[in-house]
């Protein structure tokens, strides 16, 4: 492809995106963020995209304590090749509350705990592994 057709099918590309905003965005099946997200940003159990049958290991597991949530994926940690990084705690509004990174090396199980003292509402836990994607799961404190 020459230069001039390059440019030409950029720009096309580019008003069309403009004018079109959802053929660029991944269909959403609710109205809210998080139903507009998932399989796009994340996967949830009921939307797990192209993993469906990745939800066992990687959905963050949420069980409430008193004045904290303890967060399990039951994913097998097999060193830098295959393992969860991180588990990541956002509010009801998506902003970032707390995270746990993980070392293959050192962490045998994805399992972290966070403080909900200060927290209630709705929380968004979220579980990344580093082949199969961020993976979203709720509980309401």
């Amino acid at each position: 492809m020459d230069r001039r057709n390059f440019v030409r099918l950029g720009v096309t590309g580019g008003i069309a995106a403009m004018f079109s905003p959802a053929l660029a965005t991944a269909a959403t099946q609710s109205g809210n963020a998080s139903g507009h997200m998932a399989g796009g940003v994340f996967y949830t159990r009921a939307n797990p995209g192209r993993w469906s049958k990745k939800i066992s290991g990687h959905l963050p597991v949420i069980e409430a304590g008193k004045g904290s949530i303890q967060v399990i994926t039951g994913h097998a940690m097999k060193g830098y090749e295959h393992y969860i990084t991180k588990h990541m705690l956002l509010d009801s509004d998506f902003n970032f509350l707390d995270e746990f990174m993980f070392d293959p090396t050192k962490h045998k199980s994805a399992k972290s705990v966070f403080s909900t003292k200060n927290v209630s509402g709705k929380l968004f836990v979220l579980s990344h592994c580093n082949k199969h994607d961020t993976w979203m799961n709720t509980i309401e404190i």
